[in-house]
């Protein structure tokens, strides 16, 4: 049976990365993170980073690679996990690959889009657009010209609302017309965490809540310090850019810690409703890859 990855995605706070680690132990192997925010340094807290004592235990990659202020994008982040792959598989290793950012799993598992290259001037003046009139301007726009990609980014994706109107622009071609594939440029053996909508909900108010006594707060007011503000309003940077209004005393801190619940309840949900439409192994904990028939094809190739 040939793998290049065991794949573990699921939506926030579902338990996937503890799963990882301790199949990443029973295999001696090492962990690759996809998620889009834990390459930022110094974003630890929101990002729910594994701490040093699990990264001392187990080998992470792709995670604490640039500062939040430098650039970096799925095209970027696709190279160096191939790298990666890569290696790992010459030493004789399965990489486990862990995290919920579905759009860069899509574009590891099938490649990168062959869009028209970053136009950052175009770039700038649309975030200058969405600056005056907001992003909702922005969104209505794109769903006009390309509805397929604008229902899968959502509204507050300010990021890619803003990169798909640039290659619409620069190309005439809807951004959804790039992302056409037929088959995988990797084989993975793909398991998502499919638990009750209860269950994530619960778990992501105590994680808000255990994120807040983690120091959050003084997470964010260092952030700002070192002058990481737009990196911190980003849409994808949910933990954070809630606290800004908060640090500013423009809200209350338990303002904050709602909006933070509802954001993060909203992004999972998009990860469950992509999650479903792939074709991974639904799992609930660690037992169940463990005992799944594609599980034990693997391990007696191994």
């Amino acid at each position: 049976m040939h793998v290049d990855a065991i794949l573990i995605t699921g939506p926030t706070a579902s338990g996937k990365t503890k799963i990882a680690h301790n199949l990443a132990k029973i295999l001696n192997t090492e962990i690759i993170s996809i998620d889009s925010m834990c390459v930022y340094k110094f974003m630890n807290i929101a990002t729910a980073k594994p701490d040093l004592n699990k990264q001392r235990e187990i080998r992470y990659h792709m995670i604490d690679l640039v500062l939040p202020s430098d650039y970096f994008d799925v095209y970027m982040y696709v190279e160096k996990a191939n790298e990666i792959i890569k290696s790992l598989k010459e030493q004789g290793k399965i990489p486990i690959i862990v995290g919920g950012t579905y759009l860069y799993i899509q574009a590891l598992l099938y490649g990168l889009p062959q869009t028209s290259e970053p136009d950052f001037t175009l770039r700038e003046r649309l975030d200058n657009i969405a600056s005056k009139k907001g992003i909702d301007f922005l969104y209505q726009k794109l769903k006009t010209i390309d509805k397929t990609y604008a229902d899968k980014i959502g509204k507050n994706d300010k990021k890619r609302i803003i990169r798909a109107l640039e290659v619409f622009i620069n190309t005439g071609k809807a951004f959804s017309h790039y992302h056409r594939w037929e088959k995988p440029k990797l084989n993975v053996l793909g398991f998502y965490t499919d638990m009750p909508t209860d269950i994530i909900n619960k778990n992501i108010e105590e994680r808000v809540y255990f994120m807040i006594n983690q120091g959050l707060e003084l997470e964010c007011i260092n952030l700002l310090v070192l002058g990481y503000k737009k990196a911190m309003t980003s849409s994808q940077a949910i933990g954070y850019k809630e606290m800004i209004p908060y640090i500013e005393s423009k809200i209350t801190l338990q303002e904050a810690i709602k909006s933070i619940i509802q954001n993060t309840k909203h992004y999972a949900s998009r990860q469950r409703r992509w999650c479903k439409k792939q074709n991974f192994t639904p799992i609930k904990n660690l037992e169940d890859i463990l005992n799944s028939e594609a599980f034990h094809q693997l391990s007696q190739a191994l």
